[in-house]
């Protein structure tokens, strides 16, 4: 922790007794002569201002904050119908915003199979068995699908196996009415049933598609494993099936996905929500919801459609901050390789653990340049996934020659660009000061480095892992912006365990990961505020708590800023407050409001 910031909570009490009676950029009164509509009071205000980091009590009125400053001066800007809360010491710093995640695939998660909490293979054929047994959800014929499965978090090897990953045999036998569809916790893999296998044709399949592996046993034939592209296969057919169903049914299906998903952002104080990938129909199906109680968080959108359907569609997708800055379009995303968890990330030298495999570039370098200039055509920021280090390499020299041809039009756009590269976990260390150098931002999420951790080393060696896997300090030295988020639903959504990660970088089972590369909780909170804001160019409306700003503000039960570290964990969400109004209230059996 900075001292810094622990002598400004030294001097907390004094600072506001200096302060006395005058809200910071309010006079006593409310300019118009109105009364807030909310006040928080007698907390512990971390504005993520560097000018005025504390305070003691925040007035809001409408969607805007009114002022931020001492009790006394705020209390004076309360009416007779003003919401009072008593913070009573409690910390309320500006609303979470989710850097990077998949907002509708997050909630379906809660309409599949959670596949996460499963130790072995026999266990997940055993819960992927039981829902079959379920006539009534599953009839036979209906696909299956679940997700969250990680091979290299079970406390055994499947047996028998290929590389690690299991065969489809007690699956397909457990399951021999219903198709299969098992995505792995990364999303860049899937294991599949028979009659997967038969449907999507992959059973005489005799290539792997370009950018995908079909991992085959010792005799040639398909294990049930599909790697990266390869996973195409199989979604083209369970479309095939999807589009048998009623077009009422699917639709709803995927409101309720939304409305799954708003509710656990508004649980865990995740008031904006960068969403990395969706397409044309998500985004309307999403914009659709704005206003009405499905979707309260703020969506900042990348599509992930082709360059030829944006160009197509271009007035669909021109969307910037509709519903009071509820909702924007501002990003490509496109994808560069696959995961580490699955030995698809690309790298620059072979696996150690798979040294036969460098990985996968899953999309040509050709077509992400193509993507460059129309991101440039359209003043919209390029997302692209990178994960190995050959992987960033490649992504930042498309970009660097992105802007050293079009410097002139870069120049009279009058703005920086903002490119992101969505999760940089691995870079080579000449490539780390690069991302200052050409403004690109890191989109990074703490929650990866001690979920990953303890087979990163087995992947990459310790000299490689050492250098260049998530290195936060390394970049942040550097002058890079580096944001935060979690993936979700690759990782769990919950901000204060990655803030946790964040700062600690400490694994499950205690050891920490390379904890030099830890954040400061200052860094890691910037991270989640006001430089996820700056990534998409909202930082004039959110990130901060400031007179003006959108009044989106989270209220926790532990000062996550000062307390013991594994205090962190035990932290919870106690009040969200959402353009001005309190959209999740933890329920207990005391109310510190009156």
């Amino acid at each position: 922790m900075g001292r810094f910031f622990v002598l400004l909570v030294a001097l907390f009490a004094v600072a506001f007794a200096a302060i006395g009676s005058t809200a910071l950029g309010q006079d006593t009164a409310a300019d118009d002569g109105k009364s807030a509509d909310l006040v928080l009071v007698d907390g512990k205000v971390v504005t993520v201002e560097r000018d005025v980091p504390l305070a003691q009590a925040v007035a809001i009125r409408g969607s805007r904050i009114l002022a931020v400053g001492g009790n006394d001066a705020i209390r004076k800007l309360a009416g007779d119908k003003t919401r009072v809360i008593d913070l009573a010491g409690r910390l309320a710093v500006p609303g979470f915003i989710e850097g990077h995640g998949h907002f509708i695939a997050l909630g379906r998660t809660k309409l599949e199979l959670d596949l996460s909490t499963c130790k072995t293979w026999d266990e997940v054929v055993a819960r992927v068995a039981k829902a079959a047994a379920d006539a009534k959800r599953y009839p036979a014929g209906r696909w299956i699908v679940g997700r969250g499965w990680h091979q290299d978090k079970w406390t055994e090897k499947p047996s028998p196996n290929v590389e690690g990953y299991p065969v489809h045999a007690a699956l397909s036998r457990a399951t021999p009415n219903h198709p299969v569809l098992l995505v792995h916790a990364t999303g860049h893999m899937a294991m599949v049933n028979a009659k997967v296998l038969h449907l999507a044709g992959i059973a005489d399949f005799p290539r792997d598609p370009k950018g995908g592996r079909i991992l085959r046993d010792k005799d040639g034939r398909p294990t049930g494993a599909l790697r990266e592209m390869a996973v195409t296969l199989v979604d083209e057919a369970y479309a095939r099936e999807r589009a048998k169903r009623p077009r009422e049914e699917l639709d709803a299906e995927r409101r309720e996905a939304i409305r799954l998903a708003n509710a656990e952002c508004l649980r865990l104080g995740v008031t904006s929500f960068q969403d990395a990938g969706s397409n044309l129909e998500e985004i309307e199906a999403l914009r659709a919801c704005v206003g009405t109680d499905d979707l309260a968080v703020r969506m900042w959108m990348m599509t992930n459609d082709s360059d030829a359907a944006i160009a197509k569609n271009l007035l669909r997708y021109r969307i910037h901050r509709f519903g009071d800055a509820q909702f924007t379009v501002g990003g490509i995303k496109r994808m560069i390789d696959g995961a580490l968890g699955t030995h698809g990330a690309w790298l620059l030298q072979p696996y150690d653990d798979l040294p036969q495999s460098v990985g996968h570039n899953v999309t040509p370098l050709a077509s992400l340049r193509a993507s460059a200039e129309l991101a440039l055509r359209l003043d919209w920021q390029l997302c692209v996934h990178a994960i190995g280090d050959r992987a960033n390499h490649e992504v930042l020299g498309v970009m660097a020659d992105a802007m050293k041809s079009n410097a002139d039009r870069i120049r009279q756009r009058g703005q920086e660009l903002r490119w992101r590269i969505e999760h940089a976990q691995h870079l080579h260390p000449d490539d780390i000061p690069r991302f200052a150098e050409l403004g690109v931002i890191a989109s990074m999420q703490g929650c990866h480095a001690t979920s990953d951790g303890p087979f990163v080393i087995t992947r990459l060696g310790q000299r490689r892992a050492k250098s260049g896997a998530y290195v936060w300090q390394s970049l942040l030295k550097s002058g890079a912006r580096v944001i935060n988020g979690t993936d979700a639903p690759v990782e769990s959504l919950d901000p204060v365990a990655c803030f946790y990660a964040s700062v600690t970088r400490r694994m499950a089972g205690g050891a920490e990961f390379f904890p030099e590369q830890c954040m400061t909780r200052e860094e890691a909170l910037r991270s989640y505020t006001l430089d996820a804001a700056y990534a998409a160019f909202e930082e004039d409306l959110k990130g901060s708590i400031v007179e003006g700003k959108l009044a989106d503000i989270v209220v926790l039960s532990e000062d996550i800023m000062t307390a013991a570290a594994e205090k962190i964990r035990v932290a919870r969400v106690d009040y969200t407050i959402l353009g001005g109004k309190v959209v999740y209230e933890r329920k207990t059996d005391e109310r510190d409001e009156r």
